[in-house]
């Protein structure tokens, strides 16, 4: 039996910085590039203060808008790059999902970040509790087109297809896509382009845990819901803003939302 309450808990809103070196941060969704400034200033910001006084970042897909090859040097890439590298070299652990805008993230890019990448279903311990990490579009059940998409790009030969083309020829074609990405997300319902419950459930029991943490539906929140008559939490984090950005703060077992 599953009972849904979708009411936000009164989770606590920070400012500023933590001295606490114990800190584990999840973010999600921050689509950067070259035409979203703000942001891209933002993030390096974060990477050079805040980030510093943590123990682990987990990076829950989407950190750009789009990705056509880990051979793009084109900017803000190479600023990311190296605050990344200096954040990777100073102690800092920094985890990586693919997200549905730049899942051709790959090993390069990882080895000149020191950046993991994780796979799209990963189970940590967090803090004396076993919690399942998600971009969360494998979550939208509902939306079959995307799915089917999303079957054919992740495949080997499709992404080998795509990769082996020019680097100018894929910067065209990946504006293409987004272009026609967002006329056809205008053409679909908003229950379409969120999670199906069903879904959220199945793949919670499927990984044995009762604490879920995703992105990509851009719809911030923390559920509670009941699985199997045990108590469940599921955390949906916030896409970047141009004038701010939510985190979601791990610390001493509990959770905070701390605004950028």
């Amino acid at each position: 039996m599953m009972k849904l309450n979708l009411a936000i808990p009164s989770a606590r809103i920070q400012t500023g910085q933590s001295i606490l070196k114990q800190d584990i941060i999840f973010i999600s969704d921050l689509h950067i590039a070259l035409e979203k400034p703000a942001i891209t200033r933002r993030f390096l910001d974060f990477l050079e203060k805040r980030a510093t006084d943590c123990q682990s970042i987990y990076i829950l897909g989407d950190l750009f808008d789009v990705w056509i090859g880990d051979d793009d040097r084109s900017p803000p890439i190479n600023a990311i790059k190296s605050k990344l590298r200096e954040l990777t070299d100073s102690g800092v652990t920094i985890h990586l999902q693919q997200g549905n805008r730049d899942f051709l993230l790959g090993n390069s890019f990882c080895n000149e970040t020191g950046v993991s990448l994780l796979p799209d279903y990963t189970v940590i311990d967090l803090q004396g509790t076993l919690t399942l990490l998600m971009h969360g579009d494998l979550l939208c059940s509902d939306d079959e087109a995307y799915q089917q998409f999303r079957i054919k790009s992740h495949s080997s030969e499709w992404q080998q297809k795509v990769l082996s083309k020019p680097l100018l020829i894929r910067l065209l074609a990946a504006r293409w896509y987004r272009i026609r990405s967002h006329f056809h997300k205008r053409k679909k319902s908003q229950e379409i382009m969120d999670v199906n419950q069903t879904t959220v459930v199945d793949t919670m029991r499927q990984h044995k845990v009762f604490r879920l943490i995703h992105g990509h539906t851009h719809r911030p929140a923390v559920h509670y819901l009941e699985i199997d008559g045990q108590s469940a939490q599921r955390f949906v984090l916030a896409d970047w803003k141009k004038d701010y950005a939510d985190i979601l703060v791990w610390r001493k077992g509990e959770f905070s939302i701390e605004r950028l």
